[in-house]
């Protein structure tokens, strides 16, 4: 079950979803809409870290990782997934992640690690390109969900160490950045490529 990648399969965090946020999205706003605002937000985020501003850079951040959450949890409750946003989606996240990564994280964390995500992040692209080129609509599993959550949050505890120079905040991050890597690593096998 873990390992099932049905896009309109409903997860625990939907339900949560349903009755706090989505009652606030109103019915004409779309998923793939939210995907667009992901994509548009990626370089406002890193101009503002590029320009040292951490503590914008880290809310900004936050409010478009969230809309990772949102995005989704709209497509499967009010039932409008679509081929383009099962595709986009993932890729707006991996965007994201990497690239606020590189401008974050390499001055921070271990340099293997941040190479061993972005290698496995390119990895899990190329086999979702793989698929849809066979045609198959793919989603993220279980694996993938909690890799993105943990990918957001070892982020944010850089950021935060940016922000606050609390040096105990980037031990965490490594160690959260692993777990991540763990789970990108079998995400990336449950491809069954």
């Amino acid at each position: 079950m873990a390992f099932a990648r049905d896009p309109s399969r409903l997860y625990w965090h939907d339900k949560l979803m349903a009755r706090v946020f989505l009652p606030l999205i109103p019915a004409w706003v779309t998923p793939n809409q939210i995907t667009v605002v992901r994509f548009i937000g990626i370089p406002i985020v890193l101009y503002c870290l590029w320009r040292g501003w951490f503590g914008w850079g880290f809310g900004l951040f936050i409010f478009f990782s969230f809309t990772d959450a949102l995005d989704g949890s709209l497509a499967r409750v009010r039932r409008m997934i679509t081929p383009w946003g099962t595709f986009y989606d993932p890729v707006a996240d991996k965007i994201l992640i990497v690239s606020v990564g590189l401008l974050s994280l390499v001055r921070s964390l271990h340099p293997v690690l941040i190479g061993l995500m972005i290698v496995i992040e390119l990895l899990i692209l190329l086999g979702g390109l793989v698929m849809r080129r066979r045609g198959t609509l793919i989603s993220a599993n279980i694996f993938g969900k909690i890799k993105m959550c943990l990918q957001v949050v070892a982020v944010a505890l850089v950021l935060l160490f940016q922000i606050t120079h609390l040096v105990w905040l980037l031990p965490l991050a490594s160690v959260v950045l692993i777990a991540a890597i763990i789970l990108a690593t079998i995400s990336l096998f449950t491809y069954g490529l």
